[in-house]
């Protein structure tokens, strides 16, 4: 797949690297063009006793899925999943902590996943963006999730970690 340079709009090649393998190459400025891709945090969110996992349905999609959010510009991931999660349901995280990360091919984004802890309470979603949220025993989340999908690897990493998690 070809990729055009951001900064002259030249079809780029792929060129070795020294010490970097095989990379993007524009010819006409004669730089290396590393991939650029969004990046965004996703959110495995459990209750204070560690038995339910609270997953969402946008508006329009027939799955459940984490809960997740773009990481804006001068952000940082932590930042970004504490406002995240208060956005989509207007409470706040009580803890949180980094689990793994995946490139995302659909969405062309690294996703840096997280498992948050969130206080008690009932959500108060956006319904421009979310259509449902909904709390599930640890099988019927995976069972909502799509499979074989970053949602199910995410999901997955962080059920063996959640009565744990302190």
């Amino acid at each position: 797949m070809f990729s055009y340079c951001p900064e002259c709009g030249e079809k780029l090649i792929v060129k070795y690297a020294e010490g970097e393998g095989i990379v993007p190459f524009c010819k006409n400025c004669g730089v290396f063009r590393f991939p650029q891709y969004a990046v965004a945090v996703s959110m495995v969110v459990t209750n204070r006793a560690k038995d339910k996992i609270l997953l969402a349905k946008h508006c329009g999609q027939d799955e459940y899925i984490l809960f997740a959010g773009y990481v804006k510009k001068g952000e940082t991931a932590e930042k970004a999943v504490t406002r995240e999660f208060k956005e989509e349901t207007k409470l706040n995280t009580v803890k949180y902590k980094y689990m793994s990360s995946r490139y995302h091919e659909p969405k062309n984004v690294l996703m840096f996943n997280f498992l948050i802890i969130a206080e008690n309470g009932e959500p108060v979603i956006d319904e421009k963006e979310i259509e449902e949220v909904k709390w599930f025993d640890f099988d019927d989340a995976l069972a909502a999730v799509k499979k074989d999908s970053t949602a199910e690897a995410f999901l997955k990493n962080a059920l063996g970690e959640i009565k744990k998690f302190n």
